[in-house]
């Protein structure tokens, strides 16, 4: 039998009150850049070790390159959906895939657990893989990845917009069942009434007559709108235009500023999941001359690339915040420490790239493909699986503690 959720929300989708202060900007420039090096001088907090920065590169490019890490890395990921090459818009399995894609990267923040490391902690049961038998508790972002894939396979179309953005067709106790924990679990998903918002939100967004219903119709609407040239950051600020929770920006000692994690990392996963076998060949999302010019992309600020940053010892800490991170002390999101660490990341992973240009690598040196390898890197540490070799590290820290709809 499904289980209600709690009738009463409070949002950050229609509380946070900075989402509707502006009117959409345009920017030629992506304004994460400017905007993260704005907060890193003004805080003064989190520090950037430069001497680390190009050990760190180096570390990177040794491990990409034993990896054969690349854009295509993430069609190998199990729990993921893969659109049929090559491209056909017509096809079902691949407007399937982008549904996916768009539905996961608006639910895509704050999976750590109040129960870290217990093994009752939330998590979802499924799979291990598409086609596989065995079964596995999926926690931390794979729980949602696994939460969805349960609903399909269960015959819930929980990624069609038409479906998820109406009440009569998906009941929130609908929502909830998709959600429901694993029988060993004590918690629930993080934020339920919030995603719950953001689905009903995104999904009326994109049923509406230009896009009709589906995240391919917003895409093709997209390149109409820029004669089929447009970029990676143009469709960015497409989506942050069109969708107030993928706003992620706030006033910061009187001057804006832009984090803009989930409608990059959106734009990233459909570059990645449908990037062509033949890297020459036109990107099929992305068909303008300039293609879609990825390195504009900044990092994604969250809470496990700042960790395994500070662990390559790229990022250091004064030791009010260590103490704050060891004893799981909460920040609150917009405060000096949380905004510090988010943007001293977004800084750090620029000056890796740039170490990485002017090193001569060969390798498509994007701040998307090395926050990919980081923070898969973050998520094998954290269980054990893999040690930073090689390269001199500090403790890993828990993660930051932060509750927020935009990470």
């Amino acid at each position: 039998m499904f289980s209600a959720p709690d009738k009463t929300s409070t949002s950050p989708v229609f509380d946070e009150k900075h989402i509707g202060e502006s009117s959409p900007e345009v920017h030629a420039t992506n304004p994460v850049v400017s905007s993260a090096e704005f907060v890193l001088e003004q805080t003064k907090i989190v520090k950037i070790n430069d001497d680390a920065v190009k050990k760190a590169t180096q570390y990177i490019l040794q491990k990409v390159a034993s990896e054969s890490y690349t854009p295509r890395t993430w069609r190998t990921h199990p729990l993921h959906i893969c659109p049929p090459e090559p491209y056909d818009p017509d096809d079902v399995l691949t407007g399937a895939c982008l549904n996916w894609i768009f539905l996961i990267s608006s639910l895509n923040f704050s999976f750590w657990s109040e129960k870290e490391g217990q093994l009752d902690r939330y998590g979802v049961e499924w799979r291990t893989s598409w086609g596989s038998e065995t079964m596995t508790m999926h926690t931390g972002y794979w729980s949602l990845v696994a939460a969805l894939n349960r609903a399909l396979e269960e015959g819930i179309p929980i990624i069609d917009p038409r479906f998820y953005s109406s009440q009569t067709l998906c009941p929130d106790s609908l929502i909830a069942h998709v959600f429901r924990a694993a029988p060993q679990s004590a918690e629930s998903i993080p934020l339920f009434n919030e995603r719950l918002a953001i689905m009903r939100e995104v999904g009326a967004i994109l049923c509406n007559d230009e896009f009709g219903g589906s995240y391919l119709g917003f895409l093709e609407a997209f390149q109409r709108r820029h004669e089929n040239q447009g970029t990676a950051l143009d469709l960015v600020q497409f989506v942050t235009d069109s969708f107030p929770s993928f706003r992620d920006e706030r006033m910061f000692n009187g001057r804006r500023v832009y984090f803009w994690k989930r409608p990059q990392i959106l734009v990233a996963e459909t570059w990645a999941a449908f990037y062509p076998e033949n890297p020459y060949t036109p990107h099929p999302i992305f068909p303008g001359l300039g293609g879609a010019q990825i390195s504009a992309l900044t990092m994604f600020a969250d809470y496990r690339v700042p960790q395994i940053l500070h662990h390559l010892r790229v990022l250091t800490y004064p030791p009010s915040l260590e103490h704050c991170l060891r004893t799981g002390a909460y920040l609150e999101a917009g405060s000096s420490e949380e905004m510090s660490l988010r943007a001293a990341s977004i800084v750090a992973v620029e000056r890796i790239r740039s170490e990485m240009i002017s090193c001569g690598s060969d390798w498509e040196a994007s701040c998307v493909l090395i926050d990919f390898y980081l923070w898969d890197l973050a998520k094998k540490v954290q269980r054990g699986e893999e040690r930073a070799e090689g390269i001199e590290t500090d403790e890993a820290l828990p993660a930051h503690r932060t509750r927020s709809i935009w990470y």
